[in-house]
């Protein structure tokens, strides 16, 4: 095992080799970019992807409330607050942890744009203490057409949660988002963090006050793993934000809900939590324990030639997961395990022990990385998973806005059915949606880039959001220019 376990190891490592120098400044300025073409509502001045326009400016009129803002969740045109949330959290969280690194490449105040749009949206979406908008638009009829956010006329549905109609996973994620945002501001502006803050108590408070599972998102975004993993999530957060000891309370006296999991997702925190948590443990809160010995089960679950193993790469190492809109998993699984490598480090503790298995922390940021290099372009495929990345990268990402004239170049309204000719052409997507990271491959490392083929195709606002932290990580490798 342990020769087989070197021989796999040195092989990931001489394949990020012969790729050669990777720009991993100029990917995370692409990675970041990308959210300015999945924003909804009255564009800023200072909008850089010029293919967009206002969208969406009458949204919350149903019931006389303020909806406009956010962002569409991935190719399709409706907000989803729950995945919104989780994408605010996982930009907050590589603000906070790499933001010299962030700001080496002059990036920081992108960076913050793009959660501060995200995180005024979820204020404007909690109404109430006990009111959460979480769902603006019918997903089954925005499906039905492909046409610009700019020509929308399907129905802008409002989905809330309240006391008697509560939603656990969505409230504590809102929760965690607004936390995580308010670390991130305040230094900068102490104002806002306070006002985040009261905001993310409030949200915790609902969803942990009036428990309930949320399904109202279904079959776009159904809950599996249930709301506990959000509360613990939510209330790392809330600890990290205040050092207020009754969110540490929380996470103690609940410890016994934390699983062992194999998966990082917009439904699933446990993984996060737990590498939240972990950290605390070092730092001398030893009655977290537990926490600590469920995330290094989640690592040893991803790493190759570990005995626990069970995320299988595919041939040419990217971690797999699921089929459709993999490399979701890939990236927020690489999201935790950089988090760990940097907690262990801080620690000082050399290695995590896996069975008969023994990693250091070398050999888990070098598996970490091989996920980074392999969406970048060391693949099979010789290709890069991100638009506007490298020599080759996906052409035609299921994206309606980005498939479509842009409404400045072609002003007159396309309808419903009348987006379908672009949609069935086999040509590029008339505006390239750079940064955008699509589902990746399948199994096999094979893409066949067709937008129809949603499942590897469509990029998500969750999926950059899980890929900054790690490139960001790495951006010291390589710090000879900036980017703006």
């Amino acid at each position: 095992m342990g020769k087989l376990l070197l021989v796999m190891l040195v092989c990931f490592s001489m394949a990020s080799q012969s790729l050669g120098t990777l720009d991993y400044g100029h990917a995370l300025n692409k990675s970041i970019l990308f959210f300015e073409g999945q924003r909804s509502g009255k564009l800023p001045v200072k909008q850089r992807v010029n293919w967009r326009a206002d969208s969406a400016l009458s949204d919350g009129s149903p019931d006389n409330v303020n909806l406009i803002g956010g962002y569409y969740d991935a190719g399709d045109n409706v907000k989803f607050v729950w995945p919104m949330s989780f994408t605010i959290t996982l930009l907050s969280w590589a603000a906070i942890e790499y933001q010299k690194e962030i700001s080496s490449v002059n990036q920081l105040g992108y960076l913050q744009s793009s959660i501060k749009w995200g995180a005024n949206f979820i204020i404007r979406a909690h109404t109430s203490p006990t009111t959460l908008y979480t769902q603006v638009g019918d997903g089954n009829a925005d499906h039905a057409c492909w046409e610009r956010p700019e020509d929308m006329d399907t129905p802008r549905t409002l989905y809330k949660i309240t006391s008697s109609s509560p939603g656990s996973e969505v409230a504590a994620e809102a929760a965690a988002a607004l936390a995580s945002t308010s670390l991130v501001f305040k230094s900068f502006d102490s104002k806002y963090s306070s006002h985040l803050l009261t905001h993310a108590k409030s949200l915790f408070e609902f969803a942990d006050k009036h428990r309930g599972s949320y399904q109202a998102s279904c079959p776009f975004y159904c809950s599996h793993s249930g709301y506990k993993d959000e509360l613990l999530w939510a209330a790392a957060w809330l600890y990290k934000a205040t050092g207020e000891h009754k969110y540490l309370s929380f996470v103690i006296s609940n410890q016994g809900w934390s699983q062992a999991v194999n998966e990082f997702s917009w439904d699933n925190k446990f993984a996060g939590a737990q590498a939240l948590l972990a950290s605390e443990c070092y730092n001398g809160k030893h009655e977290l324990g537990k926490f600590k010995k469920d995330v290094e089960s989640f690592v040893c679950a991803l790493m190759p030639g570990s005995s626990s193993q069970q995320i299988k790469p595919t041939p040419g190492g990217l971690l797999f997961t699921r089929n459709s809109s993999n490399l979701q998993y890939a990236t927020a699984a690489t999201t935790v395990l950089f988090y760990y490598s940097k907690t262990l480090t801080k620690a000082r503790v050399g290695s995590i022990q896996c069975g008969s298995t023994k990693f250091t922390v070398s050999q888990i940021h070098d598996f970490a990385k091989s996920q980074v290099d392999y969406i970048l372009g060391n693949n099979p495929m010789k290709m890069s998973y991100m638009v506007g990345f490298g020599n080759k990268c996906p052409t035609q990402p299921h994206h309606r806005s980005s498939s479509l004239p842009s409404i400045k170049s072609k002003p007159d309204k396309i309808d419903c059915k009348g987006g379908f000719s672009y949609f069935n052409s086999n040509q590029p997507n008339l505006n390239a949606h750079t940064g955008a990271i699509v589902g990746g491959p399948d199994s096999s490392d094979h893409f066949s880039d067709k937008r129809s083929d949603y499942a590897h195709a469509e990029p998500t606002t969750y999926i950059n959001a899980a890929f900054i932290g790690p490139v960001a990580a790495l951006v010291c490798r390589n710090p000879t220019q900036t980017h703006s």
